[in-house]
Formats: structure tokens, sequence, C-alpha cells
């Protein structure tokens, strides 16, 4: 069977895809396998998740065939969920998606700090490659993990801890798949909130740059969409926590009341949108998280999109570029001195706000961050030229591309981002010391 990801940019190789029920079949299959890679929600725009190395096929990656490889999805695995109120975490399997994990939660009244734009990708998916959502105190999403169970290159079940196994669980949790096949995550937790989603119109591009902190800072959850064609950013998306879920027993059984948050209709030139938008023009709403300050549950706001709904069709690139927070503004306006290339090709773009963490590979590892994502029309042909003339203008601000998107980063320079690089590939050779889990996208942007 031959598969694409989500984008369909990418095509995999028809090496046997297992979906394994407990842990037990999943060890005997990577211990049989020679090269063994996980499959999500294959929400990757790049060859991260392929066996093999790629190859251009009129615009395609292809992956090549091995039959000696396997490909494995955690759909199946028999992982429950378990919540421990006492320590305030949830354990649960790496395959589940966000969406199906921040329901279950909300009915026993817990939450997470943070999620992604899309409920739809999986956890393990998305914390191995540093996937985050927003705000200035907020961590990416693999900072919620504090503890790891993994199935090693010879089939052992090994357990890690944030508290135990410190420096090996920082570098072992944003992994790029490296480490093995993460059966299942503990993740901090905490109670289940309410929260109020806003959205102002065409804020000018003058008053972003002079007020940059205090509209990054302006709600607990903050995203901005220019197309960079005019002097404005075209929607600017505040979601605010409003107070905690209410519930008997600590389950959550009441939809929260509207909190007034006394919002001005103007806010720094920007108008509140009179209706129900979305970031690209022209595209109806339905499908988005409800704005118009609408209260609802966390899970319910932090998503971009409804939990039920189709994100996209999928007929789009992605790209994505992190630069320290300190360097934001002027970043942003070397990005806006493209416009005149961006006309035809984007969709629209996202900037967020990342906090700090210590984790090896996350883009934030060190430094808070702004996350500068692209979303492409998909014509590769035309994507592949540009990137190139996004990153040599980010080049001044010790940029780091997305691990799970497209660019053109050399892998030295890749590298070079990353202090504890030479850690991290120590790491993955104590555990995989004969390259099982290893493809042509580790050996380029980590031991090329």
């Amino acid at each position: 069977m031959t598969i694409r990801n989500w984008s369909e940019n990418i095509l995999f190789s028809s090496a046997p895809i297992h979906e394994p029920q407990t842990v037990e079949q999943l060890q005997e299959i990577v211990r049989a396998s020679r090269k063994v890679r996980v499959l999500g929600a294959r929400h990757s725009f790049n060859d991260a998740a392929a066996i093999d190395a790629q190859v251009d096929v009129d615009g395609t990656q292809e992956v090549i065939r091995d039959s000696s490889a396997a490909y494995i999805s955690l759909e199946q695995l028999d992982a429950p969920l378990e919540i421990d109120s006492k320590r305030g975490t949830v354990t649960c399997s790496g395959g589940i998606t966000y969406g199906e994990l921040c329901v279950r939660m909300n009915a026993e009244g817990a939450a997470l700090h943070n999620t992604a734009s899309l409920p739809h990708i999986t956890v393990a998916g998305a914390c191995s490659t540093g996937t985050h959502g927003s705000g200035d105190g907020n961590g990416n999403l693999a900072t919620a993990v504090v503890g790891l169970e993994f199935v090693t290159a010879d089939g052992e079940l090994k357990h890690l801890t944030v508290e135990e196994d410190t420096e090996v669980f920082e570098g072992a949790v944003v992994s790029l798949g490296g480490i093995g096949v993460v059966t299942r995550m503990t993740l901090a937790m905490e109670p289940a909130y309410s929260m109020q989603q806003y959205v102002y119109e065409d804020m000018p591009a003058a008053e972003l740059y002079e007020n940059f902190d205090e509209i990054m800072s302006g709600a607990y959850s903050v995203s901005l969409f220019p197309d960079w064609q005019g002097d404005v950013v075209n929607q600017v998306w505040f979601k605010h926590r409003t107070g905690l879920m209410g519930g008997k027993n600590g389950a959550v059984d009441a939809e929260p009341e509207p909190v007034d948050l006394g919002l001005p209709p103007t806010l720094y030139g920007a108008k509140a949108a009179s209706a129900h938008v979305h970031p690209v023009p022209d595209i109806s709403a339905e499908g988005l998280t409800l704005q118009m300050g609408m209260p609802g549950a966390w899970h319910d706001r932090l998503h971009h999109f409804q939990i039920d709904s189709t994100p996209a069709s999928g007929d789009e690139l992605q790209t994505e570029y992190f630069v320290p927070r300190a360097h934001a503004v002027p970043a942003l306006q070397a990005v806006e001195g493209l416009r005149d290339r961006f006309r035809s090709m984007l969709w629209v773009s996202e900037i967020r706000s990342v906090a700090a963490d210590r984790l090896w590979l996350s883009q934030s590892y060190g430094t808070p961050t702004i996350g500068i994502h692209f979303s492409w029309r998909k014509n590769w042909p035309a994507v592949r030229e540009v990137l190139p003339l996004v990153e040599e203008a980010l080049a001044p601000f010790e940029v780091r591309p997305h691990w799970g998107k497209l660019f053109s980063v050399p892998p030295g320079q890749v590298q070079a981002a990353y202090p504890k690089m030479e850690d991290f590939r120590e790491l993955l050779r104590s555990t995989d010391p004969e390259g099982k889990f290893r493809n042509g996208y580790l050996d380029r942007y980590v031991f090329g």
C-alpha cells in the first residue's frame, strides 16, 4: 500500500505498516525490523517520518522502498488514559490525537497548559518535533511532558522521568523519532479552565512594531495573521483565560458563563471583528473555534479548528522559522521586505510567541522565541525557490527552522543552532547504536 502525508507532497514507500495492539507485539516488530519509523497524523511536510532517502519526482518527494523496513502506527495500541489527580498528571498513548485527549481530559475536569492550532495531530508526533501553541508564558507542547515510555532498538521497554533522569530526559522528549517508539507519555495537567476568543482586523504594521511586546502579551494566547501584502496585520486573535470550569466531583458538566473583559472596539488601530472570520480571506469560518467573545472550554478555544472539523483540504505546503524574541521586530520587517515574492504564493502567515525551555532540540531551547509560519499554495518548485530568500533574510537573527516543515537551511547551520546537538548525537548512539531509527532526515540534520 502506498501512502502519502497529509499534504500529499511526500510519497512514502510501500513498506508494511504495522498496527500493534499490545506493547509486546510492538516489541517483536521492532526486534525483527532493520529500519523502523513511526507514522502519526502524517502532518510533517518533509521526510522526517520517512524510512529512506528522498528523491525529487516532478516536485514530489518520493521515498524509496525497503522491504526490510517497517512503519508503525500506534492507533490500535492498548494504552488506557490514566489521570493521577494527586500528581497532577495524565498518561496517554503516544498515538492519541490532541482532540481525543483534550475531550477526555476536560470530561474529568483536567486541562493542558496549551495545545496546537490543529487538534488532529498526535501527542508524540507534536512533542517529538517541538510543535507549539502560543503565549508569552507558554512553552511548546513538549514542555508538558514529564514522563516517557518507549521501545528501544533492541525491543526493550524503557522509562524516563523528568525527576529521575533530568538531563537525558531533556534530550529525549524532542527526539525526531530517533530514540525509539514512544508508546506512552505522561503530561503535566491543571484544572480545566474557560476561555473567550476575540479577533481584531487590520492592525497597522507600524502599531505592531511599536507595541510588539504589549500586543503579544495581551492575552493568554495571541496569533497574528498577516499576508504581508499591505501595511497591516490582517487579523490578530486574542485567546483569554476567564476562570475555572464548574462541575461536580471535579468533572465538567456545565458551559461557562461569559465574562465581560471590557475590551475596546479599537485596539492599536485594529477594529474588533463584527463576525466570525477565517484567517484566509473568502474562506468560511465554519469549523473554526468560536470567536466574538463566546465562552467555551479551554480545548474549544485554544485550538483554531474545532475538534470534529476537517482543518483544511491539504492543498498547501508549510514552513516555519523561529527567532529569539529579542529579534522579533527586525526579523518581521526583514520578511515584510519580501512581500512581492509572496504575492501569488502565500495563503497566509501566522506569528506566535513561545516561552524558553531546556529541551535540547526544541526550537525555543534557551530563549523565548517568535515562530513565523507560512502556509504556501501547493507549488513545490515555486516554494523551493522562495525558501532560500526567506532564510537569507532571517539568517542574521539566529534562525531555527521547524523540524517538521519545509526548509532549505544547510545541515551544518541547523546543527550549529543547537548547543546540545553533540549531546543529542551521543544520546541516539547510546539508545540506537545500529541506527535502526535513523533515516535520511536524521543523517542530514543530526549526523550529517
